[in-house]
């Protein structure tokens, strides 16, 4: 691999400023000055150093975003502000974002550059859950949520897959399901005749939103969740 795109996919600069430091003398390979970015690199056996600091890359990169409301789930936009440029400091040029969540929806939202383990999240054929925080407009009656968990007719060819559905003290509904149709929480809640007011998803799979992670910020999936992520798409397979 270059020496600039390395640098350049670990995070440590666009492609423009790592050739910067290369040529300020600021890289270095295996204790050696580096001043060409063409220079090849072996990313798991050459070390790496810019600016006096080891650069350690990974292949895939892994980010759990407190998605705020007012905020697309896109890649780029012309004109709304996008998921990707809240990401400040990170490298963004391969990242996506793992399904979607709507512009006034907040919550966990996983972006990355593992486009395999991204489309195995994504399967309902792997019946990974999310699940939701749902405010309605009027209470939410026991028939509703017998409806939910047996799977409502959201006008699509086939009815929605089984949910699980439980009140809270305050009246607020969490909703878990297993697929991504366009809309699916607010269509379900609107086939039992109520309406979304408010929306958060809180949890993906074995990620759990953080309660110290405020709308906007965001933080690297460690080992041990990437792990996780992994186990969880890798049985209980249908069709």
């Amino acid at each position: 691999m270059r020496l600039d795109k390395l640098l350049a996919d670990a995070g440590t600069g666009t492609r423009s400023q790592v050739k910067e430091y290369i040529r300020k003398g600021q890289v270095s390979v295996n204790g050696e000055i580096c001043r060409k970015p063409e220079q090849k690199v072996r990313e798991e056996i050459d070390q790496v150093c810019c600016n006096g600091q080891p650069v350690r890359y990974a292949r895939y990169q892994y980010y759990l975003l407190h998605k705020p409301q007012g905020v697309i789930t896109a890649t780029e936009d012309p004109r709304e502000k996008t998921v990707l440029e809240l990401l400040s400091g990170v490298n963004t040029a391969h990242l996506s974002p793992v399904g979607r969540l709507d512009k006034d929806t907040e919550g966990l939202l996983l972006l990355t550059n593992d486009g395999e383990l991204a489309h195995r999240l994504l399967s309902p054929r792997h019946h990974v859950d999310k699940c939701y925080l749902v405010r309605t407009a009027g209470p939410v009656s026991v028939q509703a949520l017998q409806a939910l968990e047996q799977g409502v007719d959201i006008g699509d060819e086939k009815p929605t897959m089984p949910a699980k559905a439980r009140l809270k003290e305050d009246g607020d509904l969490l909703l878990t399901i297993q697929e991504g149709r366009y809309h699916q929480v607010k269509r379900m809640l609107k086939a039992v005749g109520n309406e979304v007011i408010y929306l958060k998803r809180l949890s993906f799979g074995s990620l759990t939103l953080p309660e110290d992670l405020k709308a906007g910020e965001f933080r690297a999936l460690t080992a041990e969740e990437q792990e996780k992520l992994r186990h969880d798409v890798s049985g209980n397979i249908t069709g």
